[in-house]
């Protein structure tokens, strides 16, 4: 795998300096708020949080919460160690990243995944408007992880996939778990 991603690096590489070269001082905070927003699925958690204290969106919060739960185990319990991709700004020369990031591994955006995770799982539960909504939020969560210089293209498509994958699962479980609740009424 290192050899691979050291020849994604050479690709990917101008695309992250691309987007470095468009950091200024107006757009730079509010993309690390945004960006920060993220940390630890916080901003999806507290959404979640939020939607299960309503009636009328408590399955969207529950869907949200099991597809969150997903996306953790999938992307940064197995995934991320076992691929473990040094951070962009360590294959990149001239490349700063923009945030501090605590976790080394790169592969995949674990930003991006929770933030496609709750989307999808909303998408299916919540009138359409805010499933478009949510995926605006995800694409835009993806897109600050490259601006920031934290990941790779290839990270944050990756991280957008097994975030879909994991919100369509949190959907299914919530659907599961509908029909064994009224199987036993």
């Amino acid at each position: 795998m290192e050899a691979l991603f050291a020849a994604l690096a050479q690709v990917e590489g101008p695309v992250l300096l691309w987007f470095q070269a468009l950091r200024n001082g107006l757009t730079d905070p509010l993309v690390a708020f945004y960006t920060h927003l993220g940390d630890h699925g916080l901003v999806w958690i507290g959404l979640c949080a939020l939607l299960l204290c309503l009636p009328r969106t408590r399955r969207a919060g529950l869907a949200g919460a099991f597809a969150l739960v997903c996306s953790l185990l999938l992307t940064n319990v197995l995934i991320k160690p076992l691929m473990a991709r040094p951070r962009p700004w360590l294959a990149v020369e001239g490349l700063w990243a923009l945030v501090f990031e605590g976790d080394p591994n790169s592969f995949p955006s674990g930003h991006t995944s929770a933030a496609f995770a709750a989307a999808l799982a909303w998408w299916h539960t919540l009138p359409r408007q805010w499933g478009w909504v949510g995926l605006g939020a995800a694409g835009l969560m993806g897109l600050s992880r490259l601006y920031v210089g934290v990941h790779f293209p290839t990270d944050v498509l990756c991280g957008a996939l097994a975030g879909t994958l994991c919100g369509y699962l949190g959907w299914r479980l919530l659907l599961f778990l509908e029909e064994k609740q009224h199987g036993m009424e």
